[in-house]
């Protein structure tokens, strides 16, 4: 029984690299691609120039204490406010993208990572979620939105970073071409 054991684990240690990189891109695309190019999209501003003018939506969600500060007038905004919207608004849609095209995937999830940790600081600090919304670890309930589903999207990522993109990729298309 223990060496049945011993060859099905073995087994299935083979089969990680490959499979585990490939699933996790796979739930990515499932369960969060299309959550943050929705987000994304509220973002972008109006026609060709809302590429690079944000909406005024983006300040409310990533700065919701500085327009609050500025009394609701957006001139009151930095280059730097508008540097950081920017810089999110496009992670939003690149990062996604090459995790699905498996292409950088180890530093597009990296970049994801710290995109999800600076999401969920905004919603603590910065639009006050709390409680339930919050939750907490060790306890019976499963489905609060920053420490319950965001350490499982983080520990999704992390499965990325630390195996990369697995062979369906553009990684693994390029690493063939360099060797």
């Amino acid at each position: 029984m223990i060496a049945l054991y011993d060859r099905l684990a073995n087994g299935l240690s083979r089969l990680a690299p490959v499979a585990l990189p490939t699933l996790a891109r796979l739930t990515f695309a499932g369960v969060l691609l299309i959550y943050f190019w929705n987000s994304a999209r509220t973002k972008f501003g109006e026609g060709f120039a809302g590429l690079f003018t944000p909406s005024d939506g983006a300040y409310y969600q990533i700065f919701p204490k500085a327009i609050e500060a500025a009394g609701y007038d957006f001139s009151q905004l930095t280059t730097f406010h508008w540097a950081v919207v920017m810089a999110g608004t496009w992670a939003e849609v690149f990062l996604p993208l090459c995790i699905i095209i498996g292409l950088f995937t180890r530093l597009a999830a990296l970049g994801m990572i710290g995109f999800v940790i600076v999401q969920s600081l905004t919603d603590i600090y910065g639009h006050g979620v709390g409680g339930d919304d919050l939750g907490r670890w060790f306890d019976a309930a499963s489905g609060a939105l920053i420490l319950d589903q965001r350490a499982l999207w983080i520990t999704l990522l992390m499965t990325l970073v630390l195996m990369g993109a697995g062979p369906l990729s553009l990684d693994r298309i390029l690493a063939s071409k360099r060797s």
